[in-house]
C-alpha cells in the first residue's frame, strides 16, 4: 500500500530534521507576525514574541549532540576527490563549531550558564555557521555544475535507452536537492551574518522572517519522504 500525505507527515515528523524544520517553521512566522502587530497590537504581539523565543530555544534543545553528524560526515565519507574533501573538511568543522557552541548558546539563554555569555556564544557559533556554509554552497555548485555537463552529454548521444532517460531523471532530481540546499544554505547565511556583523537589511524582521522561511520550506522539500 502506496504511503498517502499522513503516512509521509508521520514519517517526516519521526526526523530530527522533520520536526527541526516544523519548529523553525512557527519561529519565523511569529518573528513576522511579532514585527506586524507589534505596533498596533502590543499585547498580542508580546504573546507572538514569546512563541517565538519558545521555539528557537526549542530547536536548540533538538539539535544535542548534532555536531556528531559532521565529525561522523568526514570519518565515513570526507569526499571522492582532493578538492571535495578540502570543501568537506571546512564546511563540517564550520558546522560542527556551530552546533557545538550552540549547546552553551542555549544553556546561557535559560539561565543555567552565565546570561552574560550569551552574546559571545551565539557569535563563536554563528561564525562557524556561516564559515561551513559557504563551503557547503560551493560544493553544491560544483555538483550543480558536473550534473550538467554530465546530462549534456547524454543529450547530445542522442541516446534513447532506458538507462539514459533513468541516468538523467536522477541528475534531474539531485540537482534540485541540492538547489534546495543552496537555497536553505544561502538563507542561513543571512540570519549568520547577522548575528556576526549587525546591518540594518539582515537584521530586519522581514529579511531574518523572510530568510528563516526559506530555509525551513527547503528543508521540508528535501526531507519529505518520497
Amino acid at each position: 500500500m502506496k504511503n498517502d500525505t499522513v503516512d509521509k507527515l508521520v514519517i517526516f515528523l519521526a526526523k530530527r530534521d522533520g520536526i527541526d524544520k516544523l519548529v523553525k517553521t512557527f519561529q519565523y512566522v511569529s518573528k513576522l507576525v511579532h514585527w506586524q502587530t507589534e505596533a498596533t497590537h502590543p499585547e498580542i504581539a508580546n504573546r507572538i514574541k514569546q512563541w517565538e523565543v519558545a521555539s528557537g530555544l526549542s530547536r536548540k534543545a533538538f539539535r544535542t549532540g548534532r555536531f556528531l553528524t559532521g565529525f561522523n560526515a568526514l570519518r565515513r565519507s570526507p569526499g571522492s576527490t582532493p578538492t571535495f574533501k578540502f570543501l568537506a573538511v571546512l564546511a563540517n568543522a564550520g558546522e560542527m563549531i556551530y552546533f557545538f557552541f550552540d549547546h552553551f548558546l542555549w544553556l546561557s539563554r535559560i539561565g543555567t550558564l552565565d546570561p552574560k555569555l550569551a552574546r559571545k556564544m551565539s557569535f563563536i557559533s554563528a561564525f562557524g555557521e556561516s564559515f561551513g556554509y559557504i563551503f557547503f554552497i560551493i560544493s553544491d555548485f560544483i555538483i550543480i555544475r558536473e550534473g550538467l555537463e554530465a546530462e549534456k552529454k547524454l543529450v547530445t548521444s542522442k541516446e534513447e535507452s532506458k538507462d539514459a532517460k533513468e541516468n538523467i531523471r536522477k541528475i534531474k532530481a539531485d540537482r534540485v536537492m541540492r538547489l534546495m540546499a543552496v537555497a536553505a544554505n544561502v538563507a542561513d547565511l543571512v540570519i549568520g551574518v547577522a548575528d556576526i556583523e549587525p546591518n540594518p537589511f539582515c537584521n530586519h524582521a522581514v529579511s531574518l522572517g523572510i530568510s528563516g522561511l526559506v530555509s525551513a520550506w527547503a528543508g521540508w522539500y528535501r526531507n519529505w519522504p518520497s
